[in-house]
């Protein structure tokens, strides 16, 4: 995987090279390459800034029948983490990466989080290259078509506070969460979750962390409540 590569697939070529290649530079490389003064975090602050704008404004104009909360969660579920991250993955992006050493061997460039802020970091640089309409087009071609599944799996909903406002509708108790089985090492546990208001078990879920096991315990309930 080459920059030049990179450029093939979003069908763009950089009038500043430079700066293309700058949004790879994690702040740990700096501290190997002395020639290197700046780390890729300005682009990822502006691209964060234009990912936010251009998703909010897809979001205003394709979906006039949702109200603002839900625009939000939408947009929240769009431009997570996760979903930056894969997109990222599936660019290659990480092995145009510059690491230093250490990061390199611990697993950096296959980092979530450190995908996620590249991603970011290149929108900031495509931006500043080549203008808004490359931008839009570069989300338009691989993140916006990700909004429909979003939408049908309903991956937006806060399915907790949507449980506690329908429990709270007939009762003052919030629903709690009981761990009832974990299994696997410390860096690759599954929980099992219950949904609970008094003794009674209104859902239960499991995911990779108590926060997912959570949401889907939440999720089965609403589901049995006839809600969703």
């Amino acid at each position: 995987m080459s920059f030049e590569d990179l450029q093939e697939q979003l069908g763009v070529t950089f009038h500043d090279q430079q700066l293309l290649q700058s949004a790879f530079y994690h702040r740990s490389y700096l501290n190997e390459a002395r020639d290197i003064k700046e780390s890729n975090e300005r682009l990822e602050f502006l691209g964060d800034a234009v990912l936010s704008f251009l998703t909010s404004q897809y979001l205003y104009r394709t979906y006039p029948e949702y109200p603002e909360g839900t625009l939000t969660n939408i947009r929240s579920s769009l431009v997570k983490t996760k979903s930056l991250a894969m997109i990222a993955a599936n660019l290659h992006l990480g092995e145009l990466l510059f690491l230093s050493r250490g990061e390199d061997e611990s697993g950096g460039r296959k980092n979530i989080s450190l995908l996620a802020d590249t991603f970011e970091a290149l929108l900031g640089a495509l931006y500043l290259d080549q203008g808004i309409p490359e931008a839009k087009r570069f989300l338009e071609t691989f993140l916006f078509p990700e909004t429909k599944r979003v939408i049908e799996s309903r991956a937006y909903i806060d399915f907790k506070s949507f449980l506690q406002e329908v429990v709270q509708q007939d009762s003052r108790i919030s629903p709690t969460y009981h761990v009832t089985k974990s299994e696997g090492p410390d860096h690759d546990k599954t929980f099992w979750i219950d949904a609970v208001t008094g003794e009674k078990v209104l859902g239960s879920g499991t995911g990779k962390s108590k926060q997912q096991a959570e949401q889907e315990a939440a999720r089965d309930a609403l589901e049995q409540l006839g809600k969703i």
